[in-house]
């Protein structure tokens, strides 16, 4: 090979590497996807898919799945039943939000009689009650009530608990017990910024601990190391005699 031919065959094979060169980085500014918590793969450190070291959520794997401590289907009137619930989050910095749930209504012959959904928070090492009134119910009777919750479907994300939580002191009364019941309670509020928009969810039980009724109110606020009132009422008596109340305060995480 002459001269003259190797120089063209170097510059032949020096414009080939530039352009192969410039082929690779435009494929790689293309194609290359900076890891993420949202790519489907475990990388950059994380505990496992999308979830741990520098994603914002925990891993499912690693964390409790919440607990359904139980499901009570109470009738209330005619072709309606409230259904009441109470979930335990047992982890201790760990919180949830807009957590998917579902309730299930079934007859005494396990016939399907209503289904329902909704969502719930989960704060850490906190019992959370579902109350869900008037559920189409027709004219069959509830005989049971489930809520489940699909583990998978939470994105847990760690939490330290920093808001003010009110707090119920078990002085409660009871007027219209024949009736209309009326029930009025106490709630306080230890820390020096008022609390607002306290949904609250009260279980009325009878002496054997039996949950015999339950409603929700919305108070609008709770002043800074002090105390307001909150009132529960029924259209109807108590299918037994009310011995004891809980009252689960409800707060939206942050």
């Amino acid at each position: 090979m002459g001269w003259a031919a190797r120089r063209r065959f170097i510059i032949l094979l020096i414009v080939g590497a530039v352009f192969v060169a410039i082929l690779t980085a435009v494929l790689v500014v293309l194609l290359y996807k900076a890891p993420s918590c949202s790519d489907e793969i475990q990388n950059q450190g994380e505990q496992g898919i999308d979830c741990g070291g520098p994603c914002p959520y925990l891993c499912t794997a690693t964390e409790s799945a919440p607990t359904v401590l139980f499901t009570k289907a109470i009738q209330n009137g005619s072709g309606r039943t409230d259904v009441l619930a109470e979930v335990e989050n047992k982890n201790a910095s760990a919180a949830a939000q807009a957590v998917p749930y579902t309730l299930t209504l079934y007859s005494a012959d396990q016939s399907l009689i209503q289904q329902v959904s909704g969502t719930i928070d989960l704060p850490p090492a906190t019992t959370v009650p579902v109350f869900v009134p008037g559920v189409a119910s027709g004219k069959q009777v509830v005989a049971e009530a489930f809520l489940t919750i699909d583990p998978s479907a939470i994105k847990w994300f760690s939490y330290a608990e920093t808001r003010a939580l009110p707090t119920y002191d078990g002085v409660w009364t009871i007027t219209n017990a024949s009736s209309a019941p009326r029930i009025t309670a106490m709630l306080s509020d230890a820390s020096a910024l008022p609390i607002s928009n306290v949904r609250a969810v009260v279980a009325v039980k009878d002496v054997a601990g039996n949950v015999i009724a339950a409603s929700a109110t919305l108070l609008q606020s709770i002043p800074g190391q002090g105390s307001a009132p909150v009132t529960f009422t029924w259209n109807q008596p108590f299918v037994g005699t009310a011995a004891s109340i809980e009252i689960l305060p409800i707060i939206a995480l942050p």
